[in-house]
């Protein structure tokens, strides 16, 4: 991480500070301090539905660098890998709310589903109708032992998207809600760490591996897998991960797929090619079409060496909202 957590720790880990210095590089992305949140306003005229999603910092781009025109109205930051207050949540909903109604896009955190309950709860008490897309695609918390369940992870930011461009074409509320829990139905992931994240606290690794491991299964807020692994070659690991990911999304059929690289804060882009390369690989050799791929650090856990990969199954018409263009500042345009 370019800039250290000690200097975080000086800064007071204070998100004001970071959203500051992203508005000033994007003024049209407008700043709210009390309450902290992001908002914009070159929406699609035919769009009938906000869309407002957030969580803990640390994870950038996600989600401030998904609010622009075709993804997302606002973002609402809490401190480092803390939910936002609900008040927040409830403003930056409000600030943005159209004639249709706000959806919020939710991590399966229990932070997190709290606040934005409360929050709905307000809105509705003011008329403004809201509905939820909970997104819980990791698979390393897929277990009966796992009370709350799998957690959300990095296709967050696909149900942000197909659920940007749709709201762009003028879906109403019940569409999008049922196609947002339809694409996190249809969408699993799994990351791994080779070094665990800088503690903004302490300054030090939040754990320490043992020479040749590899945590399988880590969360994006620096949580430790159930256990750690020898470290595979990397094809091999790549093609355990492919594994436990289809043996997780729903069976019966044979949709195109989807398939997302995203880096958790210090894997190079060179390093996330190579992850992608081998993963379609592996799916093209068992028989799968993959209609698009991408690639970039687009939830991070602070400055972790590692990286997750995440596959959802395309129906008819996602492929098009998928490669809806969008003016979010960390989307790579898929045109040029």
């Amino acid at each position: 991480m370019f800039v250290s957590a000690l200097f975080l720790l000086e800064a007071g880990q204070e998100p004001a500070v970071s959203l500051r210095g992203f508005v000033r590089r994007h003024p049209w992305i407008r700043l709210s301090t009390d309450p902290l949140f992001l908002q914009h306003d070159r929406g699609a005229a035919a769009r009938r539905v906000a869309l407002v999603s957030g969580g803990g910092s640390g994870h950038e781009p996600m989600h401030a660098g998904f609010v622009g025109p075709g993804m997302l109205d606002a973002a609402v930051p809490g401190k480092i890998f803390a939910s936002p207050h609900n008040r927040q949540v409830y403003e930056a909903s409000k600030a943005v709310a159209r004639d249709g109604g706000v959806l919020h896009i939710v991590k399966n955190y229990t932070g997190d589903k709290i606040n934005f309950g409360i929050a709905a709860e307000r809105l509705a008490a003011d008329g403004i109708e809201v509905a939820r897309v909970l997104v819980d695609d990791d698979v390393a918390t897929e277990s009966d032992a796992t009370a709350t369940g799998r957690r959300g992870t990095a296709a967050t930011i696909v149900v942000e998207k197909l659920l940007g461009a749709a709201a762009d074409r003028g879906d109403d509320l019940n569409s999008l809600t049922a196609l947002g829990r339809d694409v996190a139905a249809r969408s699993r992931s799994i990351a791994v760490a080779s070094a665990a994240l800088t503690s903004p606290h302490t300054g030090t690794r939040t754990f320490e591996l043992e020479p040749g491991q590899l945590e399988y299964g880590v969360g994006i807020h620096g949580e430790r897998a159930a256990a750690s692994i020898a470290r595979p070659p990397l094809t091999e690991l790549v093609e355990r991960m492919v594994t436990d990911i289809l043996g997780s999304l729903p069976a019966g059929n044979r949709d195109p797929l989807l398939l997302l690289v995203n880096g958790l804060g210090a894997t190079t882009d060179l390093e996330l090619c190579t992850v992608l390369e081998l993963a379609a690989r592996r799916l093209t050799d068992l028989g799968h079409e993959i209609a698009a791929v991408e690639f970039g650090t687009f939830v991070a856990a602070l400055d972790m060496s590692g990286f997750s990969i995440t596959l959802t199954r395309l129906t008819d018409g996602l492929l098009e909202l998928w490669q809806a263009p969008t003016g979010a500042p960390a989307w790579k345009d898929q045109r040029r």
